[in-house]
């Protein structure tokens, strides 16, 4: 028999990480989704199924028609920095295997993440005192950028999450502890035969 066929890995790579991104990544697609689906949903007649996107979304985006992109003649889901938001964190969240790997959880110094959000003040604080009136396009866009920077800091944790969870499973899985058959039960001597070691 060749040493090849005899060799045992040492280090067991977890696959649950790899599911956890893959579960991110249908849930952010899904999410994009339904922001899409909205306006459609409302331009084909379902008004009830456009009511519950609009009003579960209407919980983190102010809607405001002229803040907000439209297809078929109604308006996006959220507003156009947070369709910049949900879209950057799904794209970069689909290609994050590409950029680093899934097992990592390293994370990047925070000061990125302060960094990405500079863009996003700055088109927001011009238009609030009135210097400057920002427009989809940098709306969009600085949302693209916080949102897919903020992937690299919830990947890892999810990471994190999912070895965790894995560990503490094969912990479980390796436990010594076993049932003990009905026979031991049976065969074990009872405190009824001591009456010295009653209570």
């Amino acid at each position: 028999m060749s040493y090849q066929a005899q060799y045992i890995p040492q280090v067991k790579q977890s696959s649950r990480p790899v599911w956890f991104w893959l579960a991110s990544v249908v849930i952010a697609f899904t999410i994009l989704g339904l922001i899409v689906g909205a306006p459609l949903a409302a331009s084909n007649n379902s008004p009830r199924a456009a009511f519950v996107i609009y009003h579960a979304f209407g919980t983190f985006c102010h809607q405001i028609p002229e803040r907000s992109f439209f297809v078929a003649g109604h308006q996006f889901a959220v507003c156009a920095r947070c369709t910049g938001l949900y879209s950057g964190f799904a794209l970069v969240l689909l290609l994050y295997p590409l950029i680093k790997p899934i097992r990592s959880t390293a994370l990047l110094n925070v000061k990125w993440l302060f960094l990405s959000a500079i863009p996003m003040l700055i088109d927001f604080s011009l238009t609030f005192f009135g210097l400057w009136e920002n427009t989809h396009t940098s709306r969009l866009s600085t949302g693209l950028l916080l949102g897919g920077v903020t992937v690299f800091y919830v990947v890892p944790g999810l990471t994190e999450l999912g070895l965790r969870a894995e560990a503490k499973s094969d912990a479980i899985k390796s436990s010594p502890f076993t049932m003990p058959s009905a026979e031991a039960v049976a065969s074990a001597p009872s405190d009824y035969s001591a009456p010295e070691r009653r209570i």
